[in-house]
């Protein structure tokens, strides 16, 4: 089972004309961040941030792929049930149309 902790829908190319598509649950997975401020450069001010707490990433379940962004994996690298979205796919005019496969903790 796949389960999309993203807020929109998935469209996964398995092959150059194949896909398939994965509505979002109604969970979205994420990571908390704190930023602060540290100056400005000609007068647009700066900050940082720093990637807290994820929230919303259900437990493991034997058999299920949680599809989530790419920081909220990189986030908990020892979640080996934890996927995101791979090499966006385009049209023909540029607009994003999906992405090539998903990319997982291993």
């Amino acid at each position: 089972m796949i389960v999309n902790l993203t807020p929109h829908t998935l469209n996964i190319f398995v092959s150059d004309s194949d896909s398939i598509e994965v509505p979002p649950s109604g969970t979205v997975a994420r990571c908390s961040i704190q930023s602060k401020d540290c100056g400005e450069h000609d007068g647009i001010p700066l900050t940082t941030t720093q990637m807290g707490e994820v929230v919303d990433l259900p437990d493991p379940i034997e058999g299920t792929l949680y599809v989530v962004s790419m920081v909220v994996r990189q986030a908990v690298p020892e979640r080996t049930d934890i996927a995101s979205p791979g090499t966006l796919v385009r049209d023909e005019t540029g607009k994003p149309k999906g992405c090539q496969g998903l990319v997982v903790n291993r």
